[in-house]
């Protein structure tokens, strides 16, 4: 029978067997709002033949920056807690926002370079609360393995540079990014979108599969690429774009050509429903 905690206490009791037994954790950070795409890394963990599997359901407020949407956040822990049962978690942690940040809590890890471009250059300060709360919640489930969708490309770059830069004990899993049957992304957010918003947004995968053609022909002028996805995009009346960039799969750095691995990313809004999307090419 799967269990809910809401406490560090309540969690570590039930841990602490299988941290002393060295039987293997799989863990899934998530903001709640379940759908497939998390569904998808509960049940590769349980493929994965870890002992326990579980599922974080916490809506972090340090990732949120001024007018973005913290306060509108879908939130449904009973309709999450029957979905991550049905995808085969053990354990939902489901912790309180004073939980996980107590008063007086002043700690917080940062990074350079990787957090400062893309979404970072548009959502400052999200990254340092990405890291803080992954660190916390890696820090109280000691997960062998951790779980994280491709869709958050960025994300899951700067997390693997965490783990690597202060030596922690998990390996992490990058899980490819599960679509609706038209093709776009699925995300938590895309339930703000309306009918309108919605059949716009598909642009960003037809941008994303017109620039993965290109280079497949054999295009790798980076800014002949980057034009393209940007003429498709800009052609749909309701769509702001944020950026497109064309980079190295590691440092997240620009690249001026498209050899070797090459991923292509794009975020873009559609009225005030901000969503992000890539691809990876080699």
């Amino acid at each position: 029978m799967m269990r809910v905690v809401h406490t560090v206490a309540e969690l570590h009791k039930i841990l602490l067997p299988y941290w002393r037994k060295g039987d293997p954790i799989g863990f899934a950070p998530t903001m709640g709002a379940l759908h497939d795409g998390h569904c998808s890394l509960l049940r590769q963990s349980r493929a994965d033949h870890n002992a326990l599997t579980i599922a974080s359901i916490f809506v972090n407020p340090l990732q949120f920056g001024p007018g973005e949407d913290y306060d509108e956040y879908p939130r449904d822990l009973q309709n999450d807690v029957k979905i991550a049962r049905e995808a085969g978690a053990d354990l939902v942690f489901a912790p309180s926002v004073a939980e996980m940040y107590p008063r007086g809590f002043v700690t917080f890890v940062d990074m350079e370079k990787l957090t400062e471009r893309l979404c970072g250059a548009h959502r400052p300060g999200h990254f340092k609360g990405v890291l803080t709360v992954v660190f916390k919640l890696f820090a109280v489930v000691r997960p062998n393995h951790a779980y994280f969708g491709q869709k958050d490309y960025q994300q899951s770059v700067i997390i693997q540079r965490m783990i690597t830069d202060l030596n922690l004990d998990v390996k992490m899993h990058i899980m490819p990014i599960i679509r609706e049957p038209d093709g776009l992304a699925m995300s938590s957010r895309n339930a703000y979108l309306g009918t309108k918003h919605r059949q716009e947004a598909l642009v960003l995968h037809q941008a994303l599969d017109r620039a993965k053609e290109l280079i497949g022909g054999g295009e790798k002028n980076v800014k002949k690429l980057q034009a393209e996805v940007r003429r498709l995009i800009g052609a749909v009346k309701g769509a702001k774009l944020d950026y497109v960039s064309i980079v190295h799969p590691e440092t997240l750095e620009d690249v001026n050509d498209v050899s070797g691995k090459t991923v292509v990313l794009v975020a873009a809004r559609f009225g005030k429903t901000r969503l992000i999307d890539n691809v990876i090419v080699d």
